[in-house]
C-alpha cells in the first residue's frame, strides 16, 4: 500500500508541476494550435458556401456515328477551359471562399451502356458547346439529370456493394507524361488506334444492376507550375540540378577533395584542365538513348497547358451480380494501356482505396466506401491530385471514332443538316 500511495503522490505532484509549467507557456502553445484549427474549419465553411451558390449542369455528349478524327480535336475544349484560370486576392480567398472553377469529365457504364458526361457550372455551358460543335458538327449535347441519383443515396447497404479509389500516378513527378495518343498510331499503315477502345469495351461488358463510374475533375493549373516544378525536373534530368549545400558540407567536401587529389596524383597521371568531366559533356554524349527520349517527352509535355486533375473510379452494383474481376480488375487492366514504364502511368491510390485490415475491418471498410461515394457525388477534389496536360486529358477523355465498334456506346444516328436555302421568308 505504501508503494501504491507513494506512486499516486508522485503522479499528482508531476501533474501539478506540469500544470504550473503550462500556466507559464500556454500563450505560446495554444494560439498556433487554435489558429490552424480555426483556419481549417473556416475555409471549409466559406468554400462550401461559395460552391453552394453556384449553379451546376450535367451535359451528356452523344458522339456522331461517323467520327474519323484522332483525339487531338478534343484538346481545343481543354485549352478553351484554361482561359477561366484566375488568381484570387486575400479577401476573395479567405472571406468569400473563392478558389478556381473546375469541370468534371466523366465516362459512365450504366448496366453496360456507356455514356459521356460533362458536369460544369452553367456559365460554361456555351463554352463547352462552342468548342465541341466546332470540332464535331454532328455531335449532340443534351442536358440530363445527374446519373448519381439513379442509385441509392447510401451505398454500400444490404443490397448494394461498392469498390473505388482515387487515381494516382506511378512516378514521383507529374511532369512525366503518360502514353498519349500520338504513340497509338500504327507505323506501317498510319492508322490511329483509339486509346479508349479497350476501356469502353470493358465498361460495356457490365451486366444488369452493375455500374462503373470514372471521373476526371480538372481546373487550370497555375502557369508558374511549368516554370518552377516542371523546370526543376528538366534540370534534374539534364544533370544540372542545383542542390543546397551547407557551409560545413562544403568545407568537408573541399578537405576530402584536397587530400584525395594528393594521393590520386601520386599514382595516376595528372588530369589536365582541358579534359571535360562527365557533367560538362554534351547531352547527346552524356545521356543514354532512353534518357534522351524521356527528357524529350517531358519537355514536350511541359510545352502544353497543364491542369490540376482529380481522377476517381467507382464500381458499384447489386450484390447478386457483383463481379470485381470484371468491374475492377478488367478496368485497371484497360487503364494500364496509358502507362509507360519509362515515363508515367495510373495506379490506385492506397490512401483512398476501399479496403481495411486488422481491427474493425467491417466498420472501417464501410466508412471508406461511403466517404469515397460521397466525394464522387460531390465531385470533390479532396485527396490526391495530379497535373495532366491538355494532350494527356484528350487521350483519356475524347469522343471515340467510328472504328470503336462497341455496341454499348450511344451514338447520333442522323447527321445535322442546315435549313434549305429556298425557304420562304415572311
Amino acid at each position: 500500500m505504501d508503494i501504491i500511495s507513494s506512486s499516486l503522490n508522485e503522479i499528482i505532484a508531476s501533474t501539478k508541476m506540469a500544470g504550473q509549467v503550462f500556466g507559464y507557456v500556454w500563450f505560446f502553445i495554444l494560439p498556433p494550435v487554435f489558429y490552424f484549427l480555426f483556419k481549417t474549419l473556416w475555409m471549409y465553411h466559406v468554400q462550401e458556401a461559395f460552391w453552394a451558390s453556384a449553379s451546376w449542369v450535367v451535359l451528356e455528349i452523344i458522339p456522331p456515328k461517323n467520327i474519323e478524327k484522332s483525339p487531338k480535336p478534343m484538346e481545343s475544349l481543354f485549352v478553351g477551359f484554361a482561359g477561366v484560370e484566375k488568381s484570387f486576392n486575400t479577401l476573395e480567398e479567405f472571406v468569400e471562399g473563392g478558389f478556381p472553377d473546375y469541370m468534371s469529365f466523366e465516362m459512365v457504364s450504366d448496366q453496360g451502356s456507356v455514356h459521356f458526361y460533362v458536369r460544369s457550372m452553367k456559365k460554361y455551358r456555351h463554352l463547352i458547346e462552342a468548342h465541341l460543335y466546332a470540332q464535331y458538327p454532328d455531335v449532340e449535347i443534351v442536358e440530363v439529370p445527374d446519373y448519381v441519383d439513379n442509385v441509392p443515396k447510401l451505398v454500400p447497404n444490404s443490397q448494394w456493394d461498392l469498390w473505388g479509389t482515387d487515381i494516382a500516378m506511378t512516378r514521383d513527378h507529374d511532369a512525366y507524361p503518360i502514353r498519349t495518343y500520338p504513340s497509338y498510331e500504327e507505323s506501317v499503315s498510319g492508322t490511329m488506334i483509339d486509346p479508349l477502345a479497350g476501356l469502353i469495351e470493358v465498361m460495356g461488358k457490365l451486366g444488369p444492376g452493375q455500374h462503373s463510374w470514372l471521373q476526371w475533375v480538372i481546373s487550370p493549373a497555375s502557369p508558374k507550375w511549368n516554370s518552377t516544378v516542371g523546370k526543376m525536373l528538366v534540370e534534374r534530368l539534364k544533370g544540372k540540378e542545383k542542390k543546397k549545400v551547407g557551409i560545413l558540407d562544403t568545407m568537408w567536401k573541399d578537405l576530402l577533395e584536397v587530400f584525395g587529389s594528393i594521393f590520386k596524383y601520386l599514382s595516376a597521371p595528372v588530369e589536365f584542365e582541358g579534359e571535360k568531366k562527365k557533367d560538362e559533356q554534351p547531352l547527346d554524349t552524356r545521356l543514354s538513348p532512353m534518357e534522351r527520349d524521356v527528357l524529350k517527352a517531358v519537355e514536350t509535355n511541359l510545352g502544353k497547358i497543364q491542369f490540376s486533375t482529380k481522377g476517381r473510379f467507382i464500381y458499384l452494383g447489386r450484390r447478386e451480380n457483383y463481379d470485381k474481376s470484371l468491374g475492377v480488375s478488367a478496368f485497371w487492366g484497360a487503364l494500364k494501356q496509358f502507362g509507360d514504364d519509362n515515363l508515367n502511368g495510373f495506379k490506385p491510390d492506397g490512401d483512398s482505396k476501399t479496403f481495411a485490415n486488422y481491427i474493425f475491418k467491417v466498420s472501417r471498410l464501410r466508412y471508406r466506401q461511403r466517404k469515397l461515394f460521397r466525394r464522387y457525388k460531390n465531385r470533390s477534389r479532396d485527396g490526391v491530385t495530379t497535373v495532366l496536360s491538355s494532350e494527356e486529358l484528350a487521350t483519356i477523355y475524347h469522343l471515340p471514332d467510328m472504328n470503336v465498334m462497341a455496341p454499348s456506346i450511344s451514338r447520333v444516328e442522323a447527321k445535322r443538316g442546315g435549313a434549305p436555302s429556298n425557304l420562304p421568308i415572311e
